[in-house]
């Protein structure tokens, strides 16, 4: 009965793997060992009137140092992804202050106007922003009658009697569309989540991740103002 020697070895090194939690590293190591002993011990014992065919030898070898090869490769692109990870992280950090706007289903007020635009694919003879609070009261903003295209709004809390709190949103269109939303705000944070994502905290919105982003709108000039009198006073 022939036995494929790799298998072998791969099983042993990824059952050491689980119980001793070794880097993928060591347990290729150890797999190769294995390997180069089993292959030993499968000549020595070869029955000599039939002895194996040395071709499959060259088909294990060739099998184990395959698999080294996609294990090195797999390594790499996981170094590289933590290394562009890192500076995506370093590129969003330098934006912090920056106006932005993020595409969200939410929006937070706290009394001060919130801008905002959203985008038809048709035309609307009649729009309207729907915002939903936390007891599940509807509140309508009508925005009339829109053409296709980005069209840019403005919520006043004040004006429309919405207390502090967090709204869902949607748009109501004549022609039944989905319009997505964008919301304005200032880039707040960006952090690194406990799964190693990357999480921007954007004021207006709360926390969201990078690709919910749609633009960025440079800072304003009391945030320029603000840092450079903070690098004087250093």
């Amino acid at each position: 009965m022939e036995t494929n020697l790799f298998t072998n070895a791969a099983g042993a090194g990824a059952a050491n793997t689980a119980a001793n939690a070794a880097p993928a590293a060591n347990t290729m190591g150890e797999s190769k060992e294995m390997f180069t002993k089993l292959l030993v011990a499968q000549i020595q014992n070869q029955d000599p009137l039939e002895p194996s065919d040395p071709s499959q030898f060259v088909q294990q070898l060739t099998q184990l140092s395959q698999t080294e090869a996609l294990q090195s490769l797999a390594s790499l692109t996981s170094n590289n992804a933590s290394v562009l990870q890192s500076m995506q992280v370093l590129a969003l950090g330098g934006q912090v202050g920056s106006e932005v706007m993020a595409n969200v289903d939410s929006v937070k007020l706290d009394g001060n106007k919130v801008s905002g635009a959203l985008t038809l694919s048709g035309n609307s003879s009649k729009t309207t922003l729907v915002l939903t609070d936390a007891g599940g009261q509807d509140h309508e903003l009508a925005l009339g009658p829109l053409s296709q295209g980005s069209v840019p709004f403005s919520i006043d809390p004040t004006a429309m009697g919405l207390p502090a709190g967090t709204y869902k949103m949607k748009v109501v269109t004549s022609s039944g569309e989905q319009a997505p939303v964008d919301i304005a705000g200032r880039l707040n944070s960006v952090r690194l989540g406990s799964n190693g994502s990357i999480v921007l905290n954007i004021a207006n919105v709360g926390e969201v991740a990078p690709s919910n982003v749609t633009a960025f709108n440079g800072k304003s000039q009391t945030a320029v103002a603000a840092a450079g009198a903070a690098n004087t006073t250093l």
